[in-house]
């Protein structure tokens, strides 16, 4: 733990509701930007020639560039400043966003996805760490907390209803064009509002060996994942990207162990609290992404659900996250432990998805569907919430970039890994579904029948393993996270500038 100070007085940042706005500004766009091409995609692979092989690359490169920068980008942050650096992941992404709107074929598409994810990876940690220190009341960083993550988990389902809108009755490119206004807005009102704290910067040199390390390690399981959704688990391709990662990996681990001024320090990631928030969370994030992908698949293909439709359809979740982080979370995060509303919300979360095990070709929206978003977005938004405060909490605020970066980092391999695995699970389930009951479809209606039952039967039995990883995220919660609740009687102190430092608290054991 760093020296305490006695002295230090809390200066609280007189512009920081105003921050609050355009930090959230700049995550909703970074989170809509993960879900909403997925709707525009077919219309932009058929305008611009992009083959089926490579239609996944449109998402890919995106999910590559951003997993494997970020923790580059969370220790630019601290070492750059977070409001520079925001700002300038701001107008990088709006730059690339107006290339991806333009694009004339396949290279100028994916060149704009990638530079999207890369500067996405600036942009995403320097959001949370900012919010981070910014905002040093309790219940000050209760509700700010919650709002963040309301936008956190509630994002994805916001892109698909614009991107439904967009591609419906406007065209495909404007799913990248709306992301020139709110970076524009979002970069203009951080520059005049928001405050970089003092004595917050690390001077430290940038760890080269660690960047290389790391981002190469990262992209190696993030594309090992999405081939193995492609080429299988056993293709030989798959197997050398996990086998590469996995000795990348751990040569970081050593590195950092070993270099005086680490990428990202081992402290951030040893403290159990912070540990079992990363790993919970990637965890819970494996099966809300499998699940977008699920259903979005079940209301257009089974039941004939227009884009928008779909959008809409997807309300309720929404609905549940905003109250589940603004008034469930908010409320008790300043009386009761941390895990005590993690472990909760996973289970509760998890009911919803077991609610979806029961799916059928002629389910009732408003009878199944609806209640088990319901309870997925309350469960959700009540546990992404505390976990997004956790993550910052107490830590160095030299060090506040990377920590930040590592719940990005978490949530963008959970998503890439819920997408690859369960489709997999989903697609052998189907596959096994129409060869067991081929014999009996004999003319093109019960075949056609057939082929949406076998969807179904795929998607329910990936659904009871997302049950399952939530059940796993609960049981990690509750086990690994044993701090307190918030006590403002303490201060984390930093490095340079600590007797000036803004007042960080901390958690009690």
């Amino acid at each position: 733990m760093p020296k305490v100070p006695d002295h230090t007085v809390t200066h609280a940042d007189p512009g920081r509701w105003k921050a609050l706005v355009f930090i959230a500004l700049a995550q909703l766009m970074v989170v809509l930007d993960a879900t909403i091409v997925n709707i525009a995609l077919p219309s932009a692979q058929q305008d611009l020639g992009i083959s089926d092989g490579n239609r996944q690359w449109v998402i890919t490169a995106y999910a590559l560039a951003f997993g494997g920068l970020l923790l580059f980008g969370g220790r630019i942050a601290d070492l750059w400043g977070r409001k520079r650096t925001f700002v300038v992941g701001l107008i990088g992404f709006a730059a690339a966003s107006a290339l991806g709107g333009a694009a004339t074929g396949e290279a100028m598409m994916l060149g704009a996805r990638a530079l999207q994810g890369a500067f996405g990876a600036l942009l995403a940690p320097a959001a949370l760490s900012l919010l981070a220190v910014t905002f040093t009341d309790a219940k000050e960083r209760a509700k700010a907390f919650g709002i963040y993550g309301a936008i956190a988990g509630g994002g994805g389902a916001v892109g698909l209803i614009l991107g439904g809108f967009l591609t419906e009755y406007l065209n495909w490119r404007w799913t990248f064009f709306v992301n020139i206004p709110f970076a524009v807005v979002a970069a203009v009102g951080a520059y005049l509002v928001v405050r970089e704290p003092a004595g917050g910067r690390n001077r430290s040199t940038l760890d080269i060996p660690g960047v290389i390390l790391s981002t190469l390690g990262l992209v190696s399981l993030v594309y090992g994942f999405t081939r193995a959704e492609s080429e299988g688990w056993s293709d030989a391709g798959t197997i050398s990207l996990f086998v590469g990662s996995a000795l990348l990996l751990i040569g970081f681990v050593a590195t950092e162990a070993r270099v005086k001024s680490p990428l990202l320090p081992l402290r951030v990631l040893t403290d159990r609290n912070r540990g079992g928030v990363y790993l919970s969370l990637g965890l819970a994030v494996i099966s809300m992404f499998g699940l977008f992908l699920f259903l979005t698949y079940y209301l257009q293909v089974v039941k004939g659900y227009s884009p928008v439709m779909t959008g809409f359809a997807f309300l309720p979740m929404i609905v549940g996250m905003i109250v589940g982080s603004t008034q469930i979370g908010t409320r008790l995060m300043t009386r009761v432990p941390p895990r005590l509303l993690m472990a909760p919300g996973f289970l509760t979360a998890g009911l919803g998805m077991l609610l979806l095990t029961q799916l059928e070709i002629d389910t009732s929206y408003a009878g199944l569907i609806l209640p088990a978003q319901l309870l997925l977005g309350l469960g959700m938004g009540t546990a992404f919430m505390p976990a997004m405060s956790l993550a910052t909490l107490g830590v160095d605020p030299r060090d506040a970039g990377v920590a930040s970066a590592m719940v990005n980092t978490s949530q963008q391999v959970g998503g890439a890994i819920g997408t690859a695995l369960l489709n997999t699970i989903a697609a052998s389930a189907t596959t096994a579904y129409l060869v067991d009951n081929a014999a009996g479809a004999t003319t093109p209606a019960a075949q056609k029948l057939l082929q949406l039952q076998g969807m179904v039967e795929g998607y329910t039995a990936a659904i009871w393993w997302a049950v399952g990883i939530l059940v796993v995220s609960a049981a990690i919660a509750f086990a690994l996270i044993n701090t307190g609740k918030p006590d403002m009687g303490a201060v984390a102190g930093s490095g340079e500038g600590a007797d000036d430092e803004l007042k960080v608290p901390v958690i009690v054991h």
